[in-house]
C-alpha cells in the first residue's frame, strides 16, 4: 500500500472563465457604486443647491463632459458583464443566486435610469429655463433627488453587493477545489492522508 499525495486538478476552463468573468463583474459593480456614491455626495449637492441658478451653473460646468458621457457605456458594460457572469456561474449553486439578484438589481436600476431619470435630465439639464418655469424646474429638481436616493442608490449597493458575494462564493469553491476538500466533477479529489490499494 502506497500513500498518495492529493492531486490538485487543473482548473477546466469553465471554471477559469466564471472566476474571470464574476471578477470583471464585480469591478465593473464597484466602480459603478463609487461613482453613484461621489455624484450622491459631491456632485448633487453643488447640482441641486439652488434650483434654477445652480442647475444653470451646473449646464456651464458640464459642457464639455458630464455624467450622461459616463454612465451610459458603465452601465452596459454592467449588463453584459452581468450576463457573461450569470452564464458562466450558472453550474455553481451558491454563486448563481448571488449573480442572478446583483444582475436584477443592476438591470431595474438602469431601467429606472432610462424611465426616470432621462426624462428629467432633459428638463433640468437641457431644456432649463428656456422651456421651464422656474417652479417646475425646482420641483422636478426635488424629485430627482428624492427618487434617486430611493432607486439607483438602493439598486447599486444591492448590485454591488451581491456580485461580491458571488464573487467570493467562486473563489472559495476553486480554493477548496484546488485543496482537495470538495468533490470535482472533472477530477476526483483524494482527501490528503487517504491510502489508495
Amino acid at each position: 500500500m502506497t500513500q498518495t499525495t492529493p492531486r490538485t486538478p487543473a482548473p477546466s476552463a469553465w471554471r477559469t472563465a466564471a472566476l474571470v468573468a464574476s471578477l470583471g463583474y464585480l469591478w465593473v459593480m464597484l466602480v459603478l457604486l463609487g461613482a453613484i456614491v461621489l455624484e450622491t455626495f459631491m456632485v448633487y449637492p453643488n447640482i441641486f443647491s439652488d434650483p434654477p441658478a445652480s442647475l444653470a451653473l451646473t449646464m456651464e460646468f458640464l459642457a464639455t463632459s458630464g455624467p450622461s458621457d459616463f454612465f451610459p457605456p458603465l452601465g452596459l458594460a454592467s449588463w453584459v458583464l452581468g450576463a457573461a457572469a450569470l452564464v458562466l456561474c450558472w453550474r455553481q449553486r451558491d454563486a448563481r443566486w448571488w449573480v442572478v439578484l446583483s444582475v436584477a438589481a443592476v438591470v431595474a436600476e438602469g431601467v429606472v435610469s432610462v424611465l426616470y431619470f432621462w426624462p428629467r435630465n432633459e428638463v433640468l439639464f437641457v431644456e432649463g429655463l428656456a422651456v421651464h418655469s422656474p417652479e417646475h424646474l425646482v420641483q422636478v429638481a426635488h424629485e430627482f433627488e428624492t427618487w434617486h436616493w430611493r432607486s439607483r442608490m438602493v439598486f447599486s449597493t444591492v448590485a454591488a453587493v451581491a456580485a461580491f458575494a458571488a464573487f467570493l462564493a467562486v473563489h472559495r469553491s476553486e480554493v477548496l477545489r484546488r485543496a482537495g476538500l470538495v468533490a470535482d466533477r472533472d477530477v476526483p479529489a483524494v482527501p490528503a492522508g487517504r491510502v489508495r490499494p
